[in-house]
């Protein structure tokens, strides 16, 4: 006699994967990040879609890791987490929730204006580009003249 396999619901696979965090920004979800594109039972294996934020990002190992602990975690064995590169990631697909988390972490969300639209600190919009390069490539680090606070922001892509 064969075991009934049970298969949690995409909406709870959804629910554990929102708890896992990005781990360069740990305020938001993978899920808040928008790089998870899909979640779907082939079978008895969950399949997970990814979208690296960008080609060569060093966190996309440790984020796959990260993806597939919570799962094991949660009792699903068979998991194949696929790399989904088309379409390219795309800052708009942070959610609001990611955007407000961010910035109350201290890291101003993308803006459409290329730059941050004002300090995640005090909320003034004196501000100034320091380097191109931030704490990690996807953010460049800015500095409010109003409370002189540095800080870093997330590059739109």
């Amino acid at each position: 006699m064969t075991e009934a396999i049970h298969k949690p619901s995409e909406a709870a696979i959804w629910q554990w994967l929102d708890a896992v965090p990005d781990p360069e920004i740990p305020v938001i979800s993978v899920v808040d990040l928008g790089i998870v594109r899909g979640v779907q039972w082939q079978g008895d294996t969950l399949e997970i879609a990814v979208t690296p934020t960008y080609s060569g990002c060093p966190a996309t190992s440790i984020i796959s890791m990260d993806i597939e602990t919570a799962l094991r975690d949660r009792g699903i064995d068979k998991i194949t987490i696929k790399q989904q590169i088309a379409p390219a990631w795309t800052t708009d697909w942070l959610t609001k929730k990611g955007r407000a988390e961010m910035e109350k972490f201290g890291i101003a969300p993308p803006s459409p204006a290329q730059g941050p639209e004002r300090c995640p600190h005090c909320g003034g919009t004196d501000l100034e580009r320091l380097s191109q390069f931030g704490s990690t490539p996807c953010k460049a680090q800015w500095r409010c003249k109003g409370c002189l606070e540095p800080f870093d922001y997330f590059k739109c892509i």
